[in-house]
This record gives C-alpha cells, structure tokens and sequence, in this order.
C-alpha cells in the first residue's frame, strides 16, 4: 500500500495490487471533467498520487485521466473504459458483454471507450496489455467479470442501507435493485451517489454467477459501435482535429536507411500554396500546411538527393539490387538442421526405415497489412511542456514508453489518446521507421503548432512493416499402409518477433517463426520442427494471426501431399491421425457434417462446372478450427465457391461477433491465398497502392458458413483462429482439381488455362 494527500489536505491509502477499489470518493476524481459528481466509479490497483491525479487535468482542454474501467453516473448511465482497442473485431460489445453480465445492466446500453494508459488497465491474467493475439477476451475474462460483480454487490448494500433491510433480501432485474417482498425497487443511478461511499467488498467474497443464469453471455448482442460507424460519428486519428493545426506529410527515401543530402528546391517548395515550413527528417522530407492536400502535393514535388546510409550492422538497410525472388531463392539455398522448436522421437531414424521418403520445399510470400484507414498521428504541445498525442494502436502503455524515451518528455506530460482503430491486422504495434507518429512529434516541437501528420497510401506501401517470408524443406516418411511415420520441416526464415527486436531470439527459435509447425496435434511418431535463422533487409511486422497465417498453409498442404503418395484420402487420414483426440475428432466431424459431407471430387456441380473440395486444420491462439473450401477454376483463374469452418474456442461470449470474425478472417486468408503478395525489385516495392497489390474483390468472396462448437475447454481466442485454415483448404482444393501441386502462394502465380 501507498499513501498520498488529497487536494483538501485527506491521507489516502492507495492499494498497488490487482484489487478492485472504489475510487469516486476520491474528492480530486470527482472535479475531473470526466467523471460525473456523484457516479459510482470503479478501478482496479491505484498506484497515483496526488499529484499525479491533478496533473490529469492541468492540460488546458484536454480530458482527464481518470484511472477507472466502471462508472455508474446518477443519470443511470454507465460508462467503461475498455482496457482494450477496439478497431472493428467487436471487443467493446463483448468487454459490456462480461461486465454488464454480472452487473446485471443491459450491455447495449454501454458508452464503451478505450482507456488510456496505465498499469491499472491492466487486465489480463498474462501481465500483459495489448490488444492482440486474440488474447483480450480470453486473457481479460475473469478480472471483467469481477469488476461488475463488485459493482452489483456495492449498488445491493446501498439499497440495503437505504432500506433498512439485509442484502439477501435483495436481488436485481436489468439496470434496478429490486425488493421482491415489498414491491420496492431502485435503479442504479439513483443508488450510485448512496454506493460511492460505500467500502469495496473483497474479492474474494463475490460470487461469480453460474454460466446456466447468464442472460447475456453466450447472445447475440447488438455491437455498441455499430450506430456511431454507419452515421459517421466515430472520429478515427485521420479524423482528428484541434484548435490552431497544421497538417503534414512526407515523401520518405525510396529504400529503408537512406537519408536526406539536401532538396534541391527547396526553395520552390516552400513558395507553394498553402505551405508553412520545410523539415528534414530521419529517412523522409516532411512538408507542413495549413491543408493535407497542399502539404502532399508539395512533399511529393521534393526534389532530394538521397544518400547511403553508413555502414552500421546494427541498423536495417535495404539493398539496391534486393529482389523478393532473389531472396527466396537464397532462403531456399540456405543450409543446415536449423534450431530445433519440437521434437518428438527420432526422425532420421524413422526416415531411414520408411517405406517412402517424400521430400518438397514449400514458401510463403511477404504480404502487406494494406488496411484502409492510412497511418497518421497527431501531436501537440501545450505551453506546460505536456505532449498531448492521438495515434492509432494495439499497445497504448508501449507507445507511451516509446514516446517518452525517443522525444525526451516525461511520461507524466504525454496524454495518449487512443481513438478507435480503422482495422487491427497486426499494423499498430511499435515498429520503428514504420510509424508516423515520432514525424509528427518531431514536427509539432519545431513549428510549435499542433501537427496531424497523414502518410499518403504510396508512403504507406513503401514503409508499412510486412509478415515474413519464409522458405520450408520438408521431409516426410511413409509406411507400407501410406500413413506417415515421420515428418521433419526446416523453416529458413527470420521471425516476426526477432525482426521488429531487430537481434535473433535469445531462446534460438522465434516462436512466432515456427507457429502453425509446431503444436500440430496429428499423432506423427517421429518429427521435428526447426527454424534456420536468416536475417532479412525488410522491415518485418506481426499479421493476422501471425506465424499460424503462413505456417498451417505450409503444414496443412504439405500432409495433403503425403496423403497422396501413401494413396490416402486427405479427410480420413486426418481422422485416423486425430484418432484418441475426441475434441479435433468432433470438430473435424463437425464442419464435414457443415459441408453437407466430406467429398473431395473432382464432381460436377449443378452449375455444370467441375469442381473439388480441400480441407485443412489450426490450432491458433488457444482455439481450434477445421476448414473445408470447395473450387473451380473460371477462364484459368480459381474460384472459391464456398468454405465451411468449424470453430471451437472452448466458450464464447458472443456468437454474433464470432460469426463476423469468421467471416472477416477468411476474407483475409483468401486474400492472402488467391492474391497478396509484396513483391520487391531493386530494393523497392512493385506496390504504391492497391492497382498493383490487389485484394479480395467482392465478387470473389464466396459464401462462409460458420459452425461454433463449444467444447467447454479453456477458453480460446477468436479474432485471428479462423484465418489460417483457410489458405490450406483452399490449396488443397485446387491441387485436387487440377492435379498441379501448390507449395506456395499467392494462386495468380500459377497457370491453370491448360
């Protein structure tokens, strides 16, 4: 415990663990703007000071930084500041899911934020705070859960005070405390003023409910977010504006670690319309005006002679002469065993006595994050030296860090806002020279004006971070009866992990490198997975569903491959390698039974087109999924008619959400499988914008058909499981029917017209 002075002179005992306390009778919370006087307001562990609290508010015009999930406002309004992001996937409907459940409030009627930063938002029972990994709901359950049934619990002893009457006498309908025997009844915001003063229960003594009462959990409920999307309410960091900003942009240096010699018009630029001022910055020329566009056009009219970097091994730096087919081709000559990631048995020994050695190399492409709303910040400072910054992220307390280690100021003068995300994908967490956000603090300290800096989207292709490529040898062995005996992969690849540290893992193997090899449940004697380090001259980024999105479709196409050669059926020789494991038995069952039945084809539809169907599995993020895609090829080009998936993440909250999860995360992979590739030639990437790195139209999406199983497992993450299943299924499919074998991606390199 720790203790401060309140600003009327009070002592004050602040607890420093995970313990939910009721802080609204903190009378300095109470003058904060963001609170209403007399609400009930709730937070976990409180390690602030006074100081600290006031400081909150001393930025002219900038809301407080009010240190609570909960409060229940005497208008019987109840605000959450939601520990995580929201960016499209649903996570504020399903965090007033959890505690509406046990408040026992109606969770539609929630005003959901993101919370700014803070140890005290930190939920999950990994440590962690990020929004990522499909970890929030999974991770964030419990403590949620917690928050909501304290605030019940309080809101039932104010009534009992009120009423002169025990608590068990009490119970409670949707937003009221109810008297069954009197008739009596009160709702929350008339009891939040009587509750605030009220002492927080322990913990320990709130009964959780029973998941046979919920009345929310495990419904469809309406999103929260939905209304203020579709009327345009929402205001996204590109949104964003304050009183006397400028705005910016940059022509960055066409390869990543040059740096800027001089403009040779500067001069010119400068005379432009509309245009303030001129910067050099780390690997970019930034243009400040009054208006974005006149800023874009004069950034993108720089003339600038680019320099090479100096030598610096510490430091990345793209090559003139590096090409994405050069560099598969030395990833695919790269040589030795690698660092062993899993092991089970004696692969080479089981190789020796196999009855059929199979033996393919396979890879996978560099894909960009390609989201639609383009990287911008904006950055302000105010006359006390606060920074006041918005930007777009997955990891707010990282950020804030970052912020105030590279601009010099104090992580009590930085207030973070983190406005709703305009799509995750893995684009939003700390990486380097593939963020705006440090250009526009730079920017805003040497104008001294607020700066929103917006990369345009050729600014953005050239700097956005990617997944990693990766080349994979595999060795695969086989008995008399065609059933695999061993299967050995050697993954030459630098990790995502690695790659954003910039240094090889210290534990030898980057797991988010070997994922989706590793933690395969097929019951293969002998295997082991390994990654062979190489280190890439591109930035590299975490992707939906990170290593899982490229490694299941290396495994899961490459036991197609084995099924073939041993005469096997790819659908039955999975159930015979599952075979004891009753869960990925009835979720393999399950989306066969979704399909209408297993059956590969080719067959001819009613359509009159010939068509075959693929199957694949994952095991991501603490879920499971089975995926079943049915094909044909139009004029030479695949077309995805249907994919069925089946989805077990143990428990739910809320099935809608994980319906458009579903849904949005085979988009994605089928983008990945029939389209996305980046693609580099002479240190540059081919794309500036989407004419030359297309994604999934509409008219190739095909129908998805979604089946939850809930297995009662622990439960499993949902936003990026049902991706990577997807792409295998879809390969798997289209090696059928063509009888072309697929070992890498994207499809439109392939040539089906024959």
């Amino acid at each position: 415990m720790s203790q401060s002075t309140d600003i009327n002179g009070h002592n004050e005992t602040f607890p420093t663990d995970e313990t939910p306390t009721n802080i609204s009778r903190r009378r300095f919370l109470l003058a904060s703007a963001g609170v209403a006087a007399g609400a009930l307001v709730l937070g976990f562990g409180l390690p602030l000071d006074t100081a600290r609290a006031r400081g909150a508010t001393a930025a002219a015009g900038s809301p407080p930084r009010v240190p609570a999930f909960l409060e229940i406002r005497p208008d019987g309004g109840i605000r959450l500041q939601s520990p995580f992001n929201e960016g499209g996937q649903g996570i504020f409907t399903a965090m007033a899911q959890i505690v509406g459940e046990e408040l026992d409030a109606d969770p539609t009627h929630f005003l959901v934020e993101n919370a700014p930063p803070g140890k005290q938002y930190t939920v999950m029972s990994n440590g962690m705070r990020i929004t990522g990994g499909s970890m929030s709901v999974r991770f964030g359950y419990t403590a949620m859960r917690r928050i909501g049934a304290l605030a019940r619990m309080m809101l039932l002893q104010a009534a009992a005070h009120q009423w002169g009457i025990a608590v068990g006498e009490l119970t409670t309908e949707p937003g009221r405390v109810i008297h069954k025997a009197s008739g009596k009844s009160l709702d929350y915001g008339q009891l939040a003023p009587h509750a605030m003063a009220l002492a927080v229960p322990d913990a320990d003594s709130v009964k959780l409910k029973d998941p046979g009462q919920f009345r929310w959990i495990g419904k469809p409920v309406k999103r929260v977010d939905v209304y203020d999307k579709s009327t345009g309410r929402v205001e996204y960091t590109i949104d964003t504006r304050v009183d006397g900003m400028l705005q910016a942009a940059v022509q960055h240096a066409p390869r990543l670690g040059m740096t800027v010699g001089r403009i040779r018009n500067e001069a010119q630029i400068k005379a432009m319309k509309g245009v303030h001022s001129v910067h050099i910055l780390d690997g970019a020329v930034a243009v400040v005006a009054e208006r974005w566009w006149n800023a874009k056009r004069a950034a993108e009219t720089a003339q600038v002679d680019w320099q090479e970097p100096k030598p610096d091994p510490s430091a990345r730096h793209m090559p003139t002469d590096f090409s994405t087919k050069s560099y598969r081709e030395h990833l695919a000559n790269a040589s030795g065993d690698g660092e062993t990631a899993e092991s089970k048995g004696h692969v080479g020994d089981a190789l020796k006595g196999a009855q059929t050695v199979v033996n393919a190399t396979y890879s996978s492409q560099y894909v960009h994050h390609a989201q639609l709303e383009p990287p911008s910040a904006l950055a302000h400072f105010h006359d006390d030296g606060t920074l006041e910054i918005w930007l777009p992220n997955q990891a707010p307390d990282m950020f804030l860090a970052d912020i105030a280690k590279r601009a010099g100021v104090d992580a009590d003068k930085i207030i973070l806002h983190s406005p709703m995300l305009g799509g995750f994908f893995g684009r939003h967490f700390l990486y380097g020279p593939g963020n705006p956000y440090m250009q526009a603090v730079q920017l805003a300290k040497a104008t001294g004006r607020p700066i929103k800096l917006i990369w345009s989207r050729e600014e953005e292709f050239l700097r956005d971070p990617m997944r990693p490529m990766a080349v994979v040898k595999f060795r695969g062995g086989l008995d008399a009866n065609g059933m695999p005996v061993a299967l050995e992969a050697i993954s030459a690849t630098e990790g995502p992990t690695e790659g954003i540290a910039n240094q090889r893992s210290k534990k030898k193997v980057d797991d988010s490198a070997v994922e989706g090899l590793t933690g395969k449940a097929y019951a293969i004697p002998n295997r082991r997975i390994a990654q062979l380090y190489v280190k890439t001259p591109a930035m590299l980024a975490y992707w939906r569903s990170v290593g899982h999105s490229m490694n299941d479709f290396l495994y899961e196409t490459f036991l197609d491959e084995l099924a073939d050669k041993g005469g096997q059926d790819p659908f039955e020789l999975r159930m015979k390698l599952l075979k004891g494991n009753q869960r990925l038995t009835h979720l393999l069952q399950a989306v066969a039974e979704l399909a209408g039945g297993w059956k590969r084809g080719p067959f001819t539809a009613a359509d009159g087109s010939r068509r075959a169907r693929g199957v694949a599995m994952a095991s991501p993020f603490g879920s499971q999924t089975a995926a079943i895609a049915e094909v044909s090829l139009e004029n030479g080009q695949v077309r995805v008619h249907d994919i069925w998936q089946a989805v077990d993440p143990g428990s739910i909250v809320n099935p809608a959400i994980i319906d458009a999860q579903v849904a949005g995360a085979t988009a994605l992979g089928l983008s990945e499988v029939l389209l996305e590739e980046a693609v580099y030639e002479n240190g540059q990437p081919r794309a500036r914008n989407y004419d030359m790195y297309p994604i999934l139209p509409p008219d190739r999406m095909p129908k998805v058909h979604a089946r939850i199983v809930e297995s009662g497992a622990k439960m499993g993450g949902i936003g990026e499981p049902p991706l990577p299943a997807t792409p295998p299924a879809v390969a798997n499919a289209v090696s059928h029917l063509t009888g072309q074998r697929i070992r890498s991606m994207p499809l439109s390199q392939y040539d089906f017209s024959a």
